[in-house]
């Protein structure tokens, strides 16, 4: 995220454009289109999540103008949305972004792995999830927890085995020191440390959070 979150009046349209997709409401904080928003401003879901809740309460008169405006007129809030991305610079960050320092977190977390473009860090997680469910005998293609998230994810169970078992290389209780040569190992040594150490419970609940983007 920016180190000074940069917030225009300009963006209650993008934010109300996805609060009006049906079901008209808060969206879900990881859903699909909050997360490419997010990605699009350089803005956190976190943050954009509460100016959505915001919108919701209709909490300031400019909101309460532009819900005036738009809410009962989608063609119009879309047209407005379409010449607001078309300004100048808008969506190019070398531009828009001119003077203001990035520094990307959340954002590389949604962003295809340099080790293989298949992954992301945040499918990662899921599957460091779904290692702390099963028992090392069910990290099978057979599995049907294994099969479902390879579903979510749009891979082959092969490939979400192929991840828990290099979580069995970081995992110390399991003591494996046997040499893996593996592209995606360190990007799973770097997700282990991330979140391998915190409360199961934790770590499900935030999975839970992320499967929103993946459901579309």
């Amino acid at each position: 995220m920016a180190k000074n979150t940069v917030w225009h009046d300009d963006y209650w349209l993008l934010l109300m454009q996805i609060y009006l997709q049906k079901p008209v409401g808060v969206k879900p904080l990881y859903s699909r289109a909050m997360v490419d928003l997010s990605l699009e401003l350089h803005i956190a879901p976190q943050v954009l999540r509460s100016k959505m809740q915001q919108i919701a309460r209709l909490e300031t008169p400019r909101i309460e103008r532009i819900w005036q405006t738009y809410s009962q007129n989608p063609r119009r809030l879309a047209r407005a949305v379409r010449l607001l991305r078309e300004m100048k610079g808008f969506g190019d960050a070398d531009n828009f972004y001119e003077g203001v320092e990035v520094q990307e977190t959340f954002e590389k977390d949604f962003r295809p792995l340099e080790e293989d473009a298949q992954y992301t860090p945040v499918m990662l997680i899921l599957i460091l999830d779904l290692y702390f469910r099963l028992t090392t005998i069910t990290m099978v293609t057979q599995t049907p927890e294994v099969q479902e998230l390879a579903r979510l994810l749009k891979l082959k169970p092969s490939d979400i085995v192929a991840v828990l078992d290099l979580y069995q290389v970081c995992d110390p209780y399991l003591n494996r020191d046997e040499l893996i040569v593996s592209n995606l190992l360190l990007p799973c040594q770097q997700v282990w440390r991330r979140y391998g150490n915190i409360a199961t419970e934790q770590l499900a609940a935030y999975a839970e959070e992320l499967r929103a983007y993946f459901k579309g």
